[in-house]
């Protein structure tokens, strides 16, 4: 029977979704039709988009108080169009970016206790101003404290300083809105997943773009993710026939991806997540309540099939609570938190096992909540793995210094007045015709224009 039967001890993984009263309930999450999670989640908070008639809010729950959440909830109300995109610092549970269509970003100290009025954006402890349309994305840099990346719809990925709010690199060359980006395990490049059927990779601290492949054949829905130590690129898209699939690549040689699953035809968008810790990679397909979660392994074929969890519900979002929240004496491997119009439910995925023991195969050392280097040490060209920590004896969160930053002064753009439009428009006209005038004189080549 070995001889047919593949060992593994994830094979019997099942998911469980949470009882009612240990849900977030009357929430009203975002129906934007950006292809966003639309929820986050730290140790201490869940976070998820909010649906506004005017501006741009999110809502932040204390992770230990489930239930239904009561009306006139408080709220951050900081944007002026929808928020697209929240994420977690992973060294502080109680800070949160924020992205929206306004074109801002916006950085949040979460107080104890949590909000008591709503927040606007003077709150903020940090502005991020630059991009010139809607800001799609937001990650945290894995490694380094107060870095984190932004993409926008004016086809540009930005890596910020949040200690300055300053921009450190803007990495251009995209032809179209760009989904996805995604850090690698150390945060030394950068990956991005576009509409333009393309995936890239960045080097993040000059903003040069180093590779780049033909993910998928089909525009909608593309995602990217890093596979943690492995170092391997994943997308995941639709064929030309809206099949959902998703490629495996080797980085060192972008020619040829290592694998290929089409995993079935649907027009929602596939949410990849992967816990680097047990080697499994989950896909949570957005407009259906399937989880689909698969063991990936060095060798050919390189990913395993191991379940599928199905709901009747469909979810317009997903996230994923970190690793240090997990249950470990129950065998709790992962927790996904599955987003519907007007609720979060935790879905558990646990491994059987009789044992109460401490399962040290299960739960290797994963990483924590301190920072391996500043934000300067990694501008200055240091790269580090994530500090890891163990589980056997509970985690216990170190001790969080409030967040101090330079905060940028915002000034309100000046509306200009018809004269001074028309001696723009002008002066831009003098300036067209004299560099028509250097082009047919030099004999210039567009290359030595644009330089």
């Amino acid at each position: 029977m070995a001889r047919f039967v593949r060992s593994s001890k994830y094979r019997h993984v099942f998911g469980a979704g949470a009882k009612h009263e240990f849900q977030f309930d009357n929430l009203r999450i975002s129906k934007s039709a950006w292809d966003t999670n639309k929820v986050a989640a730290s140790t201490k908070y869940i976070a998820v988009n909010w649906e506004a008639g005017g501006g741009g809010q999110f809502a932040v729950l204390d992770r230990e108080n489930p239930g239904k959440i009561k009306a006139g909830y408080p709220l951050y109300c900081g944007h002026k169009a929808a928020v697209l995109d929240i994420d977690f610092n992973p060294f502080n549970p109680s800070v949160i970016a924020s992205v929206g269509e306004d074109g801002y970003g916006y950085v949040w100290a979460i107080p104890e206790g949590g909000l008591k009025e709503n927040a606007s954006s003077g709150d903020a402890v940090q502005t991020l101003k630059g991009h010139r349309r809607k800001v799609g994305t937001v990650n945290w840099h894995p490694t380094a404290s107060n870095i984190l990346a932004t993409s926008s719809t004016d086809y540009s990925v930005k890596v910020w300083d949040v200690n300055n709010g300053k921009v450190i690199t803007d990495a251009k060359g995209h032809s179209d809105s760009i989904g996805s980006v995604a850090w690698n395990y150390d945060g030394s490049m950068m990956a991005t997943a576009c509409k333009d059927k393309k995936a890239r990779i960045i080097d993040p601290r000059t903003g040069e773009i180093t590779a780049t492949l033909m993910a998928h054949e089909g525009a909608k829905g593309s995602r990217c993710l890093y596979l943690g130590t492995k170092g391997t690129l994943m997308t995941v898209g639709m064929t030309k026939l809206s099949e959902r699939e998703f490629r495996v690549w080797d980085p060192r040689n972008l020619d040829q991806h290592l694998c290929h699953k089409r995993v079935d035809t649907s027009s929602g968008q596939l949410m990849p997540f992967y816990d680097n810790d047990s080697c499994m990679l989950y896909l949570a397909g957005k407009g259906d309540g399937n989880i689909r979660y698969y063991e990936l392994v060095d060798d050919a074929p390189y990913f395993h099939f191991l379940a599928e969890y199905k709901s009747s519900s469909p979810q317009i979002g997903m996230g994923v609570l970190p690793k240090l929240s997990c249950n470990v004496g129950e065998c709790e491997v992962q927790v996904m938190l599955k987003a519907t119009p007007s609720a979060v439910e935790p879905v558990s995925f646990k491994v059987p096992r009789k044992s109460d023991l401490f399962q040290d195969d299960l739960f290797p050392d994963t990483p924590g909540q301190v920072a391996p280097m500043t934000s300067d040490e990694w501008i200055a060209g240091k790269n580090a793995n994530p500090i890891l920590v163990s589980l056997e004896d509970g985690y216990v969160a170190p001790k969080y210094k409030a967040m101090e930053v330079k905060k940028v002064e915002v000034v309100a753009e000046k509306e200009l007045t018809t004269a001074e439009m028309k001696q723009k428009i002008k002066d831009l006209e003098t300036r067209i015709a004299y560099l028509e005038t250097e082009v047919a004189k030099r004999d210039l080549t567009i290359k030595d224009l644009q330089k």
